[in-house]
């Protein structure tokens, strides 16, 4: 990968995915967000990689949410299982602030590892804007709790949102990436096939917001236009003969 936004590192068959701006908070922009998408699909076409570990650079923001400076218009392709189709295991690292986009990603892993100081929120509604993609939220917590967090864009604290089931463990900063390797670990230690299928069974059972499922929409549609076989189409057109599609 040549997008130094986002960095992707191997060990012990586990994909480490991190958010390397630290400097800025790692702040999503599109850069981020193409770093997303391409590590995202080196993760799903490893045949060595069997579970993810997302997290961002630095203790003070896993992200501190959309660069409002250069706000991304396509966050949809960072997102696991929306801009990628991703039916890996994917644990979450979170420590500091987890704001906006930084709520969607950490939605969509699996299990989910905060720091003591992790703090969540998504204040879309006071700047103005939503994307729709945290809908999913109310399908993972309880109704209220994901309406209390949405329609006022007040933070919680990580103690907070284990209690409501967010997060399945709370440490000391010190032990963030330690605790969720020893969970990566134990996942890829298991089968992977069951453990892909049991991730997709359960994709197949929660509900998802109209925004997710336009972005897996959006998704296919992008493949189709970047495929060879729509450059074959378009040529074959113009040439006036019969295409020769190879189905890539």
């Amino acid at each position: 990968m040549s997008n130094t936004a986002v960095s992707y590192r191997s060990q012990e068959r586990i994909a480490i995915i991190s958010i390397d701006r630290a400097e800025r908070m790692n702040r999503i922009d599109g850069d981020v967000v193409e770093g997303l998408h391409a590590a995202w699909h080196r993760f799903m076409a490893s045949e060595e990689d069997r579970v993810a570990v997302l997290t961002g650079a630095g203790t003070k923001a896993f992200t501190a949410g959309a660069d409002l400076k250069a706000p991304p218009s396509n966050l949809y392709r960072g997102i696991p299982g929306v801009g990628v189709a991703v039916d890996k295991p994917v644990i979450g690292a979170a420590a500091g602030w987890v704001v906006g986009g930084g709520m969607v990603l950490t939605t969509m892993c699996d299990i989910l590892v905060a720091a003591d100081n992790a703090r969540f929120s998504y204040p879309e509604v006071k700047v103005g804007f939503t994307g729709g993609l945290i809908s999913n939220l109310a399908a993972r917590i309880p109704h209220k709790i994901a309406m209390e967090l949405l329609l006022m864009g007040e933070p919680i604290d990580a103690r907070r949102a284990y209690e409501v089931g967010y997060v399945n463990k709370v440490v000391p900063v010190a032990e963030l990436m330690p605790t969720a390797l020893d969970y990566a670990r134990r996942v890829a230690a298991t089968a992977p096939l069951p453990a892909r299928a049991l991730k997709r069974f359960v994709a197949a059972v929660l509900p998802k917001g109209p925004t997710e499922i336009a972005g897996q929409a959006r998704a296919d549609t992008d493949a189709i236009f970047a495929s060879a076989d729509w450059e074959e189409g378009r040529k074959a057109f113009v040439e006036k003969r019969a295409p020769n599609f190879k189905g890539r």
